[in-house]
C-alpha cells in the first residue's frame, strides 16, 4: 500500500513539473504528462519489443528465414561458422530502432542518466532463462574517454542487473588499455582492427573458472564484446556470454511497419 501511495506521489510529482516545465516526447515530439519514463511518452515507449525473428545459436543474430533451424535448432550464421567468437552465446534483446534508439543516444551521448533505470529494466524483463553466471561485467570504456563522459553507459546498465541477479559486480578488472576511435564510427574491418588487444585483465586469478555475464549497450558487429571475451578467456574465465540492450539490424528484416514508423517519426531532441 505504501508503494502505490509513493509511486501516486511520484506521479503527481512529474505532472507538476510538466506543467511548470513543459517537456516533448523525444520520440514523437507529443507533449509530456504524468508519463513514467524520463523524456518519452508511454504509447511510444510501449512500442519498444524484441524482434521476432529466428536467430544464430551463439551471437543471436537475426536470420532472413527461419528454414535453417528445421533441421538443426542449434544452427550458428556464417559467421559464427568461419570464425566462431570467443564467448559462447550472446543475447541481444531489442533492435536498435526508435524509440529506443533515440533513448539510448540521450543516455550515452547527451548525458540523460534518468533513462538509465528504464533502459535497464528493459533487459531485466527480458532476460532470458538460460542465462548463468557467476559474476558480472561491463564493457569497460578507456580513462580517456570515461573522462570525457564522466560516466559508463554500460556500468550503469550492468549495476541494475547485477543487483536484479544477486550477483556480484566487477568493473575495474576488465579495463581498456588502448584509447581508439568511436565504433560508430567506423566500417565493419576497420572495426575488428581498431579494437584488436584493446582489452586485458588486471588481475587474471579473480576469474579463473568463474562464469561471467558481459554487459554492454549495443551490439553492431561484436567486434567489442568478442576482444573483450578473448581477455577473459585468457585470463581464465570458464564461460563468457554477453547480454547487450539493442542490436543494428539489417533493413532487409526489418518488418515493414517498423520502417514505416521509423520514417514518420520525428527526430525530437536529437534533431541538430
Amino acid at each position: 500500500m505504501a508503494w502505490t501511495g509513493s509511486h501516486r506521489l511520484h506521479s503527481l510529482v512529474r505532472q507538476t513539473i510538466r506543467v511548470l516545465l513543459p517537456a516533448d516526447c523525444a520520440a514523437c515530439g507529443s507533449p509530456l504528462s504524468g508519463d513514467p519514463v524520463p523524456l518519452f511518452c508511454t504509447p511510444c515507449w510501449c512500442t519498444i519489443a524484441p524482434l521476432a525473428l529466428s536467430r544464430c545459436a551463439q551471437c543471436d543474430r537475426p536470420l532472413p528465414s527461419p528454414i535453417a533451424f528445421t533441421h538443426s535448432p542449434t544452427h550458428r550464421c556464417h559467421h559464427c561458422t568461419v570464425r566462431p567468437p570467443a564467448y559462447t552465446k550472446a543475447w541481444t534483446l531489442f533492435p536498435y530502432l526508435p524509440p529506443l534508439q533515440d533513448a539510448i543516444c540521450l543516455f550515452k551521448y547527451r548525458e540523460k542518466v534518468s533513462l538509465a533505470k528504464p533502459l535497464a529494466q528493459l533487459m531485466i524483463d527480458a532476460l532470458p532463462p538460460a542465462l548463468h553466471a557467476d559474476l558480472i561485467m561491463p564493457v569497460p570504456l578507456h580513462p580517456s574517454r570515461l573522462r570525457e563522459r564522466e560516466f559508463n553507459q554500460s556500468l550503469l546498465l550492468a549495476d541494475r542487473i547485477a543487483r536484479h541477479l544477486r550477483r556480484p559486480i566487477s568493473f575495474t578488472n576488465l579495463i581498456r588499455t588502448l584509447p581508439s576511435d568511436p565504433q560508430s564510427t567506423l566500417s565493419r574491418k576497420e572495426r575488428m582492427k581498431n579494437l584488436r588487444q584493446a582489452f586485458a585483465v588486471s588481475k587474471p586469478g579473480q576469474l579463473a573458472q568463474r562464469r561471467i555475464l558481459l554487459i554492454d549497450d549495443v551490439f553492431t558487429t561484436g567486434t567489442t564484446v568478442n576482444e573483450c571475451a578473448k581477455a577473459l578467456r585468457k585470463a581464465g574465465a570458464e564461460d563468457i556470454q554477453v547480454l547487450t540492450l539493442a542490436r543494428t539490424v539489417e533493413s532487409s528484416i526489418v518488418p515493414d511497419r517498423i520502417l514505416a514508423q521509423r520514417a514518420t517519426t520525428p527526430m525530437g531532441l536529437l534533431g541538430g
